[in-house]
């Protein structure tokens, strides 16, 4: 097991951040089997930063002047990722006019990364299976038998034993390639390190384009780590972006009433939901902010505005005739109050006064020393709901409208930059404008 600081100057001499366990040991794993030439598989979350290791593992080991290519299996069709791997001659097939070299051939005496390695279809993996065996290939097209010294490094996000018991993956082939396994965590499962990734993120846009850098309050920053990040290190990069650029002229930091508006499901995307103060860890759901977000933050100010109301409430029992024998009888009333300064020590030791008035059974409670209170039945409470369903959308519709007019004066009216920054596509960047009635220059 490698030191502390061993860890740590690879960190800095490749730009990983964080502290996790987790991260710490795949490091570790990487840096003692890059000076092999064992073929290593990387699993962990897309986003997650496989490639990195990837690179890694090239850097230190003895391949290190050699080529390293890094191809994703998924993004080349099935009829031409054997030409692509192995090469192939001239009139193999239709548009063959040339012989060409596949990149097995070029990376000889490198590395070569195969991301996606789940997506190469069943014919592309028994010709990997006999280059890991033998180091030998043959060009499609050709019967002749060629050598390359090729190191392989694959990564998946998906279960590779489950692929194997669908019929989707070679079983060889999948203990072939897990020579060393590479478990790279989700960023979910590393605590502080999100907020670290964040501030960096931030930092260095704001110096990008020569901006103060946002800073999140105490709560904003518990809300981001409690975050799922279904998109891991790369969505996380995508949003500290989107709040660099659209809240850097705001000058105040970060809360999590704004911060929620760029966590895309964020209700449904959290491990446990409390609806008091910040939201505590996440499960995920990658949908834009809808009606479930608005339901909740609707649910976190009537929670509030409760509070509030038991607070109001006990200061004016504190000057009514009754009110001591309405505490006494209702003792568990205002147990639920979130206690702030001495809120909590005068509940304890409140002493009632005497006085004339009397509280009625209708809607009004009376003080000689206060105005008319008007408390409405508790079969008002959905008629006001919706009401504050109504005004809260009204309000989101215009934070909305202020963020698309934001964004595209800082690209100078162009939408494709626009849509970039907001996360959203062109096409609906076009039906937002054309909704808010929004005027371009």
């Amino acid at each position: 097991m490698l030191s502390n600081p061993e860890i740590q100057s690879i960190k800095n001499r490749f730009g990983i951040i964080g502290n996790a366990p987790a991260l710490n040991y795949a490091l570790n794993v990487a840096m003692q089997v890059a000076a092999t030439d064992l073929t290593v598989l990387i699993t962990g979350e897309s986003g997650s930063g496989k490639e990195s290791f990837s690179k890694i593992i090239h850097n230190l080991s003895a391949r290190k002047h050699g080529p390293f290519i890094a191809i994703n299996c998924g993004a080349i069709p099935e009829g031409t990722i054997d030409s692509e791997l192995f090469g192939h001659v001239k009139g193999s097939f239709t548009g063959a006019i040339d012989d060409r070299k596949g990149y097995f051939e070029i990376t000889n005496g490198g590395t070569i990364f195969l991301d996606e390695i789940a997506e190469m279809p069943i014919g592309t993996q028994a010709r990997l299976l006999r280059v890991l065996e033998n180091k030998e290939f043959i060009r499609v097209g050709s019967s002749k038998v060629q050598k390359t010294d090729v190191r392989v490094v694959a990564a998946t996000n998906v279960n590779l034993i489950d692929a194997v018991q669908r019929g989707k993956f070679r079983e060889d082939l999948y203990y072939r390639l897990n020579t060393v396994p590479i478990a790279v965590p989700p960023l979910r499962e590393r605590g502080s390190d999100i907020d670290m990734l964040f501030r960096k993120f931030t930092t260095d846009f704001a110096e990008r384009y020569r901006i103060t850098p946002v800073v999140l309050t105490a709560e904003a920053r518990e809300m981001l780590i409690s975050y799922n990040f279904p998109g891991n290190i790369r969505q996380l990069k995508n949003i500290a972006e989107q709040i660099q650029i659209l809240e850097a002229d705001n000058k105040v930091p970060i809360t999590p009433q704004t911060l929620v508006k760029y966590l895309p499901n964020y209700a449904s995307s959290t491990r446990s939901v409390t609806l008091h103060g910040a939201l505590n860890n996440g499960s995920a759901n990658p949908e834009s902010f809808n009606e479930r977000e608005l339901l909740y933050k609707i649910l976190f100010d009537m929670r509030r505005d409760v509070n509030d109301l038991k607070k109001l409430v006990l200061k004016v029992l504190n000057n009514e005739a009754y009110g001591s024998d309405i505490l006494r009888e209702h003792d568990g009333l205002f147990s639920g109050i979130e206690a702030d300064s001495n809120f909590g020590k005068a509940l304890s030791e409140t002493k009632l006064l005497p006085s004339q008035p009397t509280i009625s059974s209708g809607s009004t409670i009376t003080n000689p020393s206060s105005n008319i209170i008007q408390i409405s039945p508790y079969d008002d409470v959905e008629d006001i709901a919706h009401e504050t369903a109504e005004d809260e959308s009204l309000s989101l519709e215009q934070k909305e409208k202020e963020m698309i007019v934001k964004a595209l004066q800082r690209s100078n009216g162009k939408r494709k930059y626009a849509a970039q920054a907001l996360g959203i596509s062109e096409r609906t960047l076009y039906r937002k404008i054309k909704q808010y009635d929004i005027e371009e220059e």
